[in-house]
């Protein structure tokens, strides 16, 4: 169909319009603590993100819309330093979409941004007040942490919304979070701190109890590490996971390969036990003491839990945690640079109870995102979306649950109308894994908070060569996707979501 002239010469003039508003932003832009340093016009076409340092990257080109990219400086504070991005669409779905970061952030969520900005939002994100992905940047000011821990995002929210404003001319008709791992942290703290910044959050695998899930981190590679006789080969991780989901498959009813509870399985790893030398598909008896004690729970010497364990069939993943020379660094990190301010700290002396309690001490809530009173977020209306992964190798899964059941002991136990969680069978860490880690957890908040539509289930798939293998029903804990009994077990019509 032809556009008749003067419908042309109309988005012609309004393009135009919004391309002289990001222009002028650079000047006509005047917040306190904010420095605009650049506002460009950007025509819509391919856009690849850049890989480390900046240098150019190999992923494949993404299509984006026509935008105004509005690259910012945020100072709150006189030692911090903010980098910002908005991006804001020529077709503008009236809304706004922050997203997260992960780990010790250091760089903007671009890739993020850009899914965002290909659904009509206004999108933005930020370094979080510092570069590269570590902890180095702690020690002698105490204002990034500051920035890093909570601040950025809520100047971020702040601050974009004023530039959405100026730059349509209206505030945005609705703002969300979007963000897994860290991200997922920085949700549940905007709604713990800042209840009115965002109308509804997705919160992926929260990093939320940072100081306990880094104890975790440092014990777990520490405990595959301090003797070489007990020590579990990387080589042998998989065949844990092929183990553990042979004696446990089936209990849920469907031979599938993934647990829907991997709580519910007994699997002794001692079944494994090596009986004629130390072969890669047997575990001697050492190692069978160690999987035990990473299937175990670390505990202050009181025997207070101080971060929940690995889940069985999870073990495939345990390579980033478990399987290099020393502990992960992004929990090393904690102790190194947070905690004792020493760079030369030796994981080797890292004492579970002590060193856990000495990082609670110098936290104070600044990272930790554990507070479970939420009646300011609800009662502005808001909607909190939590899934985490089942297998999930860096955060261990019933953390989210743990956060979850927290906030129904503090506000009751009927909270399913603005809060919900979905635990993912088969997903590792916010991705990935052999289940069913393709969903829209986005298109379920929407239709949520713009439509009061709860999500009883959310449609999930395992994609393997550009074809769907199988698909689920995503069910809000404590319900699990149960199969009916008839048709496919690879279909989602083949289940219903039941409390086990």
């Amino acid at each position: 169909m032809k556009l008749q002239p003067v419908i042309v010469l109309a988005l012609a003039s309004a393009v135009s319009a919004l391309a002289q508003n990001c222009e002028r932003l650079k000047t006509a832009m005047n917040l306190p603590d904010m420095t605009i340093v650049s506002a460009t016009s950007v025509p819509a076409g391919p856009w690849r993100p850049a890989g480390p340092n900046g240098a150019p990257g190999n992923a494949a080109p993404i299509q984006l819309p026509a935008h105004c990219r509005v690259n910012t400086i945020l100072k709150p504070s006189a030692d911090s330093n903010i980098e910002m991005e908005i991006w804001l669409p020529d077709e503008w779905n009236n809304k706004y979409e922050a997203v997260g970061n992960g780990g010790w952030a250091g760089v903007i969520s671009f890739p993020a941004m850009a899914a965002a900005l290909k659904e009509g939002y206004a999108t933005s994100s930020t370094d979080t007040g510092h570069k590269g992905g570590d902890a180095k940047f702690a020690p002698g000011h105490p204002e990034k942490v500051i920035d890093y821990g909570y601040r950025s995002e809520h100047e971020m929210a702040v601050k974009s919304k004023a530039i959405i404003k100026a730059y349509y001319g209206r505030d945005p008709k609705l703002s969300y979070w979007n963000g897994c791992s860290t991200g997922g942290k920085q949700g549940l703290m905007e709604a713990q701190r800042y209840p009115e910044d965002f109308d509804a959050i997705l919160a992926g695998a929260p990093a939320n109890f940072q100081t306990h899930l880094h104890a975790w981190t440092v014990w777990v590679g520490q405990t595959n590490l301090k003797d070489a006789e007990a020590r579990v080969p990387v080589a042998k991780f998989a065949n844990i996971t092929k183990a553990a989901v042979a004696a446990c498959d089936a209990l849920d009813g469907v031979k599938d390969g993934l647990l829907d509870d991997p709580r519910r399985c007994t699997f002794d790893p001692a079944a494994m036990l090596c009986k004629a030398g130390d072969k890669e598909d047997c575990l001697t008896a050492k190692q069978v003491e160690t999987v035990k004690t990473l299937y175990s729970a670390p505990k202050f010497t009181n025997g207070q839990v101080i971060f929940p364990p690995y889940e069985k069939s999870s073990e495939i993943g345990w390579n980033l945690m478990a399987g290099g020379p020393e502990p992960a660094s992004v929990g090393v990190d904690t102790f190194r640079y947070i905690t004792y301010n020493k760079p030369d700290w030796d994981w080797r002396t890292f004492d579970l109870s002590k060193d856990t309690q000495a990082a609670d001490e110098v936290d104070r809530g600044i990272i930790n995102a554990t507070n479970p009173d939420l009646s300011k977020f609800k009662a502005h209306g808001g909607k909190l979306l939590m899934y985490h992964g089942w297998i999930d190798q860096l955060i261990a899964p019933e953390n989210s649950i743990n956060y979850y059941q927290s906030v129904l002991g503090r506000m009751g136990p009927k909270q399913d109308t603005w809060l919900r969680l979905f635990m993912v069978p088969g997903m590792q860490h916010c991705r990935g894994g052999p289940g069913l880690d393709q969903f829209n957890g986005m298109a379920a908040l929407e239709r949520w908070r713009e439509g009061n539509e709860a999500p009883s289930s959310i449609l999930a798939a395992h994609v393997a060569n550009n074809s769907v293998e199988m698909s689920r029903p995503l069910c809000p804990y404590p319900q699990v996707a149960k199969y009916k009994g008839t048709g496919s077990v690879n279909d989602a019509a083949s289940y219903a979501c039941r409390v086990p």
